[in-house]
């Protein structure tokens, strides 16, 4: 008797709301460009410290100045799970920019 088919998921449904769901933060921590959640220009670490592509290239290196891990691009969500997962609206900046160190 072979075991039963695991179940597949369809590109039309969503996992319920998780803690472990990125964020999707709204703005770059480093000069607060809007970062919109199909924006292909963010950049995230595995905390979700969030940057925009040209603050991560041209100043940090693509090393996040938080914890020191890479930056990498950030996935985007499906327009339609935006309805049931939205994306956060809590703006997270540095007081005083990216640090003159990785400049």
């Amino acid at each position: 008797m072979s075991p039963a088919p695991i179940p597949r998921a369809t590109a039309t449904r969503w996992p319920e709301r998780s803690s472990s769901m990125l964020e999707l933060r709204p703005n770059c921590e480093c000069c607060d460009r809007d970062l919109p959640p199909a924006s292909p220009d963010a950049r995230i670490c595995t905390f979700e410290c969030t940057f925009c592509a040209d603050c991560t290239d041209e100043i940090l290196g693509g090393i996040c100045p938080n914890c020191g891990g890479n930056l990498v691009a950030r996935p985007i969500r499906p327009a339609g799970a935006l309805l049931r997962h939205p994306p956060s609206s809590q703006r997270v900046l540095k007081t005083n920019g990216c640090p003159s160190e990785a400049r």
